[in-house]
């Protein structure tokens, strides 16, 4: 009965932390490339990768997230994500791995919200744990937008 309730995970790792996500929101993992710059972007819009035929915005969360200014790139893989927000001209975005995301069984029993009264970093929903392991439930509609944001604005600089 309980493993009808057990959702399939993923943990992406990301300098100085893990993300949480539904194994659903991603596309595709594929392998890191120099992403094409983009004027006047905030740090932690890397620049845009090509995924088939798309050019998306990649993030680096740990910048977001203002966990780390650097970003680790030796094994590096890109984990492409559905956008949630319905907006076409962004559905999909890309997100900065260290390696390759692990796939995950999420039950009720093993995951558990932290209570830690710290303030979230920009970018995330929640803290949690799984298994005893660390990791943050990414707000991915405000990641979304601050992209969105971004893009714009580059576009007006350019």
């Amino acid at each position: 009965m309980n493993a009808q309730r057990d959702i399939r995970g993923v943990l992406i790792t990301v300098t100085q932390g893990r993300l949480l996500l539904p194994n659903a929101s991603v596309a595709e993992v594929i392998t890191y490339s120099e992403p094409e710059p983009l004027g006047d972007a905030p740090e932690w819009l890397l620049g845009r990768v090509r995924w088939r035929g798309w050019r998306l915005p990649l993030l680096s969360f740990s910048r977001l997230a203002g966990w780390s200014g650097e970003d680790g790139q030796m094994g590096a893989k890109v984990a492409v994500l559905k956008a949630l927000g319905n907006n076409p001209k962004l559905p999909f975005f890309a997100v900065l791995s260290q390696g390759f995301p692990r796939l995950v069984t999420v039950s009720r029993a093993a995951l558990a919200e932290s209570q830690e009264l710290k303030e979230l970093p920009l970018g995330v929903h929640s803290r949690v744990t799984l298994n005893d392991d660390p990791a943050v439930v990414p707000d991915l509609l405000s990641i979304e937008l601050l992209i969105q944001k971004a893009l714009d604005q580059a576009q007006v600089a350019a």
